[in-house]
């Protein structure tokens, strides 16, 4: 049977092969449902819908129930919901799909997160990077996934029915493996509202530029390249490809950097790396700087999401070990909302003006994350956290 380690990070994974596998075929998507780009970017905001009504709500089905049923449930319904993108005929119907996406995808993110959380404290090790490359390589089989369909002129119906029978056999797999059971009675609550910490506020900025940013690469890249650059679609999917394979590398791989540079200081080096592959790729009208501007944004954004999960689960950490559940589900509603909402805001932007220019708004956004982690920094100082620090800071 696979380790809780691996449980965790394969749970990640199979999220991101769900994500990349339809993100990637906006185009197909658009082409099929007869969308502009300002359409588009309202179909897309029903997974935000659904994200933003769910998300408050999973952290408080964990303490109920556990992580690992929500991780379990929540993963199910999410892979078997993915043909359903594939037989959409009008925006409309796109967007009422990915409500229920959006919905899926909010409760397994919170859960799969407190999962991760157990498994660092328990190793006491800077693992969540490593956990969210999962994600990144789960979006990375998915999009290459949408490359090769793509390519040999599959409808989005045929290639999301295979993706969703790979999600099944490996979450079959796994299922015995993941950890997150149910907290035990009268360990329910941790301390103070997360509500009244100004440091979970400013964690919160921190995620949420990094997933407009995100989100913003994984739904737009592929139709800028197509649209701005004159990129075949299949070539086009690519982009997603590189933004995931160097965050995937980075996060696998970065563990030495955290605890060398401190979380703050990574998110604040990362924070500029981002802006500036971002503003290649719209400044530069050449392909080849679209791919590696994406590449350079995906190696700047690796550590943002993962970090401020890792201290808000800490914020939240209780003297028996548990905890944090709060926490996150508010950082990660904050933070998916951006998620979700940044996608169809870039198409709003552009319908009005380009995806050049968009997308350069995006650039602007992530620089914010350098301030903000300093702030953030400061914020946690001034504040008496439950619990004993974590191992992961500097």
């Amino acid at each position: 049977m696979p380790t809780p380690r691996f449980a965790v990070f394969a749970v990640f994974a199979l999220n991101g092969i769900v994500f990349g596998s339809w993100a990637a075929r906006v185009p197909a998507l658009a082409a099929r449902t007869g969308a502009t780009e300002g359409v588009l970017g309202l179909s897309l905001l029903g997974a935000s819908v659904g994200l933003a009504v769910t998300a408050p709500l999973a952290a408080r089905l964990c303490v109920a129930v556990g992580a690992r049923t929500v991780v379990l449930v929540s993963a199910l319904l999410g892979a078997l919901v993915l043909p359903a993108i594939g037989l959409v005929g009008s925006p409309l119907q796109l967007g009422a799909v990915l409500l229920v996406v959006g919905a899926l995808n909010a409760a397994l993110d919170v859960a799969m997160n407190l999962s991760a959380v157990t498994v660092v404290r328990a190793t006491g090790r800077a693992l969540m990077p490593q956990f969210h490359a999962g994600f990144s390589v789960g979006g990375l089989i998915g999009s290459l996934g949408a490359a090769a369909a793509a390519s040999a002129d599959w409808t989005p119906l045929r290639h999301f029915l295979v993706a969703t029978a790979a999600c099944l056999v490996l979450l079959a797999w796994i299922a015995r493996a993941i950890p997150g059971a149910a907290p035990e009675r009268g360990h329910h609550a941790g301390g103070g509202s997360p509500l009244r910490r100004p440091a979970l506020w400013l964690l919160a900025a921190v995620a949420l530029c990094s997933a407009i940013a995100e989100g913003a690469s994984a739904d737009w890249s592929a139709l800028f390249l197509v649209t701005e650059r004159g990129v075949e679609d299949g070539a086009a999917a690519i982009a997603y490809a590189a933004f995931s394979t160097a965050m995937a590398t980075a996060r696998l791989l970065g563990e030495p950097v955290q605890r060398r540079l401190g979380p703050h200081r990574l998110l604040l080096v990362g924070a500029l790396v981002a802006a500036s592959g971002l503003a290649l790729a719209v400044l530069v009208p050449l392909p080849a700087a679209g791919f590696g501007g994406f590449a350079l944004a995906g190696l700047g954004l690796a550590f943002s999401f993962p970090v401020t999960m890792d201290l808000a689960g800490e914020a939240g950490r209780r003297a028996d070990g548990g905890g944090g559940e709060r926490e996150i589900g508010l950082v990660t509603t904050i933070a998916y909302t951006g998620f979700l909402a940044g996608p169809p805001l870039v198409g709003g932007i552009a319908q009005v003006s380009s995806l050049v220019v968009s997308l350069g708004l995006v650039a602007a956004v992530v620089a914010l994350i350098a301030p903000l982690s300093l702030l953030a920094r400061r914020a946690r100082d001034r504040e008496v956290t439950p619990g004993a620090a974590s191992p992961t800071r500097s």
